[in-house]
């Protein structure tokens, strides 16, 4: 390594370590306020971005479009409900050291460990066919590029950021975050540039409207592409060894401050996706455009109506989304491996694996929206394995310690687990055989 490499590594090493000394002295009482939540703040944004990626444009979108303001309750429950469980998750990585797949590996028996690493990858694998397919369809847009070379350049610049790894979690927290600040102030523009109606948008947010099968399908849509089973996965594998707690009362702290942090990270990833579909209801559905229903139609739409200032801004958005929740899906394709089979392999290959589809896809000319619902089917198949096993290991005393979850917060994930295991074979139903 040259010198200049070495002291690149060193610096950003030096400031995961600042930030592990920062947060040693939160803990302690030695700095309070927004200054002492600081050092915690990473995981949540890493594992919100999974809530805005690709997939949640398509779903909100078509349903403001189609419906107006009336869906954006079912938001707001699927953010309360994403809410929970990554408070779970992260709980779990806190109070054991370990990532819910590991846990899974040395309490379950081989043949089920096996079975759900193998169900896990296919999420991981879909997740990132969205994600890809987001980041590419937004290059082809925005800049031009033919679609086989917008999928080369995604992966290539996907593997670049993962490459920030190297150096610490710090880098790749702050890349995240950056990633995450754009997508919330492209859509802070987007409000401005649709003028939506928020007294609608207060009443709708709060009071349940379900139509006909074909929004509660969209609900289910919706919830589906909110709650994902890669970020259960991998807050858990965030919080496990960052800030190590010593002790019980620190165990007890550290939960404290990154259920603040959850809070922050994933009520902005709730405005993102709120706005998304009251924009479509304000610019779609108000004009009569009630059948955009693929991201590619939505800029040709958004155009003539708002300016080529917001289809930019919404292909930026898009862009962000993307190239980030490609960078998470990859990072919890690696987790998922590691935890359940005990072995990795180089981020190269995997990236070069997970492309692979996307790859195929492309080349033959297969409609990117369709594939995007496609994917948000097996992502609804396999969301129940990671619920379950979260809700069953995060109750148990000898694993758990002071963090065990209390009886009410078990019950309530489980009423949540019931809800989402319900939804999702309707939405199968209704996808196969409907």
């Amino acid at each position: 390594m040259s010198r200049s490499n070495s002291v690149a590594v060193d610096s950003t090493q030096t400031a995961s370590s600042k930030t592990v000394e920062a947060a040693r002295d939160a803990i302690n009482g030695k700095i309070t306020g927004f200054k002492a939540l600081l050092p915690f703040l990473g995981p949540a944004f890493i594992a919100s971005i999974a809530y805005v990626d690709p997939g949640n444009f398509a779903t909100n979108i078509q349903s403001g479009a189609k419906f107006g303001y009336k869906m954006l309750w079912v938001i707001v429950l699927a953010n309360l409900m994403a809410m929970l469980l990554q408070n779970m998750s992260a709980k779990l990585g806190i109070a054991t050291g370990k990532s819910l797949p590991e846990i899974c590996r040395e309490n379950m028996p081989k043949w089920l460990t096996y079975i759900m690493w193998i169900v896990s990858e296919l999420a991981a694998m879909a997740t990132d066919i969205a994600e890809f397919l987001g980041a590419t369809l937004a290059l082809n847009l925005l800049f031009g590029i033919p679609m086989i070379y917008a999928t080369i350049i995604t992966g290539i610049v996907t593997y670049l950021i993962l490459m920030l790894e190297r150096f610490g979690f710090r880098p790749m927290e702050k890349f995240i975050a950056a990633f995450a600040a754009l997508i919330g102030l492209c859509y802070v523009g987007e409000t401005i540039l649709s003028q939506p109606n928020f007294s609608q948008i207060a009443y709708h947010s709060v009071v349940p409207w379900l139509g006909n099968n074909e929004s509660i399908l969209l609900a289910v849509g919706v919830i589906g592409a909110t709650v994902m089973p890669h970020a259960i996965y991998l807050h858990s594998s965030l919080t496990q060894g960052r800030i190590v707690p010593r002790n019980d009362m620190e165990k007890l702290k550290i939960h404290k401050f990154s259920t603040k942090e959850i809070l922050i990270a994933m009520t902005l990833a709730g405005f993102v996706n709120l706005s998304m579909m009251y924009m479509a209801a304000s610019v779609f559905n108000t004009s009569g455009n009630s059948n955009v229903g693929d991201l590619t139609t939505a800029y040709h739409t958004l155009t003539p109506l708002l300016g080529s200032a917001a289809s930019s801004v919404f292909l930026i958005s898009l862009l962000a989304s993307g190239l980030s929740s490609s960078v998470v899906g990859t990072m919890a394709g690696q987790v998922i491996m590691q935890g359940f089979v005990g072995f990795t392999i180089p981020v190269w290959i995997r990236r070069l694996v997970t492309m692979a589809p996307t790859f195929v896809i492309v080349a033959i000319g297969l409609d990117p929206t369709m594939t995007l619902v496609i994917s948000q089917v097996v992502l609804s198949i396999v969301l129940p394995f990671p619920v379950i096993a979260l809700i069953y290991f995060s109750r148990k005393k000898e694993l758990m310690g002071v963090l065990t979850n209390k009886p009410h917060i078990t019950i309530l994930s489980s009423l949540i687990a019931v809800v989402i295991l319900s939804l999702n074979m309707w939405l199968i139903y209704q996808t196969f055989f409907s």
